[in-house]
C-alpha cells in the first residue's frame, strides 16, 4: 500500500501501525470471539479499555491524584453549557478570555445560563495578538475563568496560562491537547473534542458528533474532577 500524504487538520494522520492493531479488533478484539464494536458497553472488556484509556490520559498528562478522566457525548460545543451549569454559582460571574470565534461562542453560551463578562482576549484585534495572561488579577466575585488555549480560526495559541489562585481555571483545548508539556495542574477542568485526535496538530472538532474527554479534580464539580475528552 502507498500510503498519502495526509495534511488535514481535524482528521489527522496515524501511523500505520496503529491502523493495522484497529483493523484487527474489527473483526476480532482480543480473545473474545466477536467485534469490539459489537461488545455491550457494560462488558468487562469494554470497562478495562476505559480504565486503561484514563490511566494513560492521566500518566501522558502528569497529572496527580485527585483528577478524573470523563467520556461523554455532544462534543466540545456542548461543554459551553455545561461549564456554566455546573460552575456558576448564584451571585457570582463567569469570566471568558475572548481570543477567537470558538472561545466567543463559549462566552454567548454562559449568558444564557447566568452572568456571565468578556475579558479582553485578542479578538478585538482578529486572534492576531494575545494578551499576556500572566498577571492577570481575579476580580471580586470570579465563579471560574475559561479560556480557548488555542485558537484554531485566528491562528493563535496561548504560551502561558493565568494563576488564578482559588478560582478555578477551565480550559477548552479541542486543538491542542497533549501537543506540548504544560502544567496541567493550574486548570480545574480541561476538555476538548475527541474528534481531533490528541496530537501537535491545529484543527477543529467542537461540532462534530462523538466523544468529549473531560479531566478535573475532585471537588470542582460536585464530586468529579475537571478535566474533558471528546468522545
Amino acid at each position: 500500500m502507498k500510503r498519502s500524504w495526509n495534511f488535514n487538520p481535524g482528521p489527522a494522520a496515524l501511523p500505520l501501525e496503529v491502523l493495522k492493531q484497529a483493523k484487527e479488533a474489527f473483526v476480532e478484539y482480543g480473545d473474545q470471539g466477536l467485534s469490539l464494536l459489537e461488545m455491550s458497553h457494560r462488558s468487562r472488556a469494554v470497562e478495562r479499555i476505559v480504565e486503561e484509556t484514563e490511566r494513560l490520559l492521566l500518566e501522558l498528562t502528569g497529572l496527580p491524584t485527585g483528577y478524573r478522566v470523563l467520556f461523554m457525548g455532544g462534543g466540545a460545543s456542548a461543554q459551553f453549557a455545561l461549564v456554566p451549569m455546573n460552575f456558576l454559582q448564584p451571585g457570582k460571574v463567569g469570566r471568558y478570555l475572548v481570543s477567537g470565534s470558538f472561545a466567543e461562542k463559549a462566552y454567548r453560551e454562559a449568558l444564557a445560563v447566568g452572568q456571565a463578562e468578556a475579558l479582553t482576549g485578542g479578538k478585538a484585534e482578529g486572534g492576531k495578538r494575545l494578551p499576556d495572561v500572566r498577571r492577570m488579577e481575579m476580580a471580586p466575585g470570579t465563579a471560574y475563568v475559561h479560556m480557548t488555549t488555542n485558537n484554531t480560526i485566528e491562528g493563535s495559541q496561548f504560551r502561558d496560562f493565568p494563576d488564578t489562585g482559588t478560582v478555578p481555571l477551565i480550559g477548552d483545548m479541542t486543538s491542542d491537547i497533549l501537543s506540548r508539556r504544560l502544567d496541567w495542574t493550574k486548570f480545574a477542568l480541561i476538555y476538548g473534542g475527541r474528534s481531533e485526535k490528541p496530537r501537535p496538530r491545529r484543527g477543529d472538532g467542537r461540532h462534530r458528533q462523538g466523544r468529549t474527554v473531560k479531566s478535573g479534580q475532585r471537588g470542582h464539580s460536585g464530586d468529579l474532577p475537571v478535566s474533558h475528552l471528546r468522545r
